[in-house]
């Protein structure tokens, strides 16, 4: 059995035991979610749909986490007018995990609509960072100096050219 429901304006196909990340509830981790805008259910072969929605039918969810989504850089740019902006957008969303579709909403019982003890959902560890190189000893003179040092070696080693006379320029004899 599966559903198509409409939230935050998009339509998803779901399944009991579904779950999904859609547009922000005001609704707290472990509280139920009902989705009433339902428009269209498959129960084996048989297929309701909406017009545009169902009236009676219902899916239920619970609510496991509100979170931001990755960010979306929007880079805006007017060619020839030195015109360049970059923003930043983090969506927020909330991860809801379907657990039941029903073609009737007078089957749901209260017992169904209690809240429930949420078990926090695992984030995966975070990928360990990769070692970095072993430290080299600190120099022991500053910065500045071992660079002033560094450079005075470099121009002791080069090789200097000998000063050459310049060319004479030819005189220009007098008219007389």
């Amino acid at each position: 059995m599966y559903a198509v429901i409409l939230t935050g304006g998009k339509q998803y196909r779901v399944k009991a035991g579904d779950v999904l990340a859609i547009e922000k509830l005001d609704l707290e981790p472990g509280r139920k979610a009902q989705f009433d805008r339902v428009l269209l259910i498959e129960d084996g072969g048989t297929v309701q749909v909406g017009t545009p929605v169902l009236d009676n039918a219902m899916v239920l969810g619970l609510v496991l986490e509100n979170f931001k989504d990755e960010k979306v850089l929007v880079f805006k740019k007017k060619r020839r007018k030195q015109y360049r902006r970059t923003r930043g957008h983090r969506q927020q969303l909330t991860k809801v995990r379907i657990t039941r579709i029903t073609p009737d909403r007078t089957q749901i019982t209260a017992e169904d609509l209690a809240e429930e003890k949420l078990v926090p959902v695992e984030k995966p560890a975070p990928k360990p960072k990769p070692a970095a190189p072993a430290e080299a000893p600190a120099p022991a003179k500053p910065a500045k100096a071992a660079a002033k040092a560094k450079q005075a070696k470099k121009e002791a080693a080069k090789p200097k050219a000998e000063k050459k006379p310049a060319p004479a320029k030819p005189k220009k004899a007098k008219k007389e």
